[in-house]
């Protein structure tokens, strides 16, 4: 085994897909069922240095500039992380068979109520605060994903003015389309929406960066919590130089968020399903925090948790 910058373990290049331990991981997240309804199923083991099915990635959520944003930005370092190697030692706990991996999921770019000086309604984070994130990751063993709510701009193009840190084997992406205003809203104002194409020109770009780099597969993560929030999903299209998870982002009583998770994330996934839990929110909104356990239960079972 190969080691990259921030400790991640991957496989070396001539090393064969396992194809048995592939689908032992495939058929223990959809707890035995037969897998011929899971579009996952359907590409064979993914290239050396995937994650994906093989981990289960639990990731703080936030921003450095905002302590309500999440835990991320709530708390300093060395408790932030302490705190995190709680959780993900609950969740190894609740399923031995599939080992944790930390990350740091950082608004990268953040949705602003005003134009800016380019009237895009967003605003980029300075370099200086990635490097921070990359650098704490690097600490701890973590992985990073960049989280992109675009306002007015478009998710390529954000994505590309983060080329430098996507090329990088242990940082990944996720977009937000509750921020991606296509009717020219304000953000927060309404909830917006992202279709497939824009998400399958995000991933080719991703494939791109892959192999162009010699990295292992990238992780692209997409929140959902409404049907409308991504459009078209059945046309997403999977890449083997990208592993697509679809996150269920909503917030509420167990009952609210496990029938969100069962209507827009787990009946037909394109590829990987995620769950955030919500420290607060979930609790001043009529629920509570969720245990691994009873998120686990779901179909198929998780392979990315997100606390925020």
């Amino acid at each position: 085994m190969d080691t990259v910058p921030g400790g991640i373990r991957i496989a070396p290049d001539s090393l064969p897909p396992d194809t048995a331990a592939w689908r032992q991981a495939l058929r223990h997240l959809a707890h035995g069922a037969p897998l011929t309804w899971w579009a996952a199923a359907e590409d064979g083991p993914p290239l050396p240095g995937a994650l994906l099915p093989y981990k289960r990635i639990v990731a703080y959520y936030g921003n450095l500039y905002s302590p309500a944003m999440g835990i991320l930005g709530a708390l300093p370092e060395d408790a932030l992380m302490e705190k995190l190697s709680g959780e993900m030692r609950l969740w190894e706990a609740a399923d031995s068979l599939i080992p944790t991996v930390s990350a740091l999921h950082y608004v990268a770019v953040t949705a602003q109520r005003a134009p800016g000086r380019d009237g895009m309604y967003r605003l980029r984070m300075p370099h200086t605060e990635i490097d921070r994130i990359v650098g704490m990751a690097r600490r701890h063993q973590a992985i990073v994903f960049l989280d992109i709510q675009t306002g007015h701009s478009d998710a390529l193009t954000e994505t590309k003015a983060l080329a430098g840190y996507l090329a990088m084997p242990d940082v990944h992406l996720g977009l937000d389309p509750e921020y991606n205003m296509t009717g020219g809203q304000i953000p927060c104002s309404a909830i917006g929406t992202m279709d497939a194409a824009t998400i399958n020109a995000v991933s080719g770009y991703l494939a791109e960066l892959v192999r162009e780099n010699g990295l292992p597969p990238k992780i692209l993560v997409v929140h959902r919590f409404t049907q409308a929030m991504v459009t078209d999903a059945q046309s997403i299209t999977r890449r083997p130089e990208v592993q697509f998870v679809m996150n269920m982002d909503g917030f509420g009583s167990p009952a609210k968020k496990k029938d969100t998770y069962r209507a827009y994330i787990g009946k037909k996934p394109p590829q990987f399903t995620g769950f955030k839990l919500f420290y607060k929110v979930d609790p001043a909104t009529g629920g509570r925090l969720m245990l691994p356990a009873e998120v686990l239960l779901l179909q198929p079972s998780p392979v990315y948790i997100q606390y925020q």
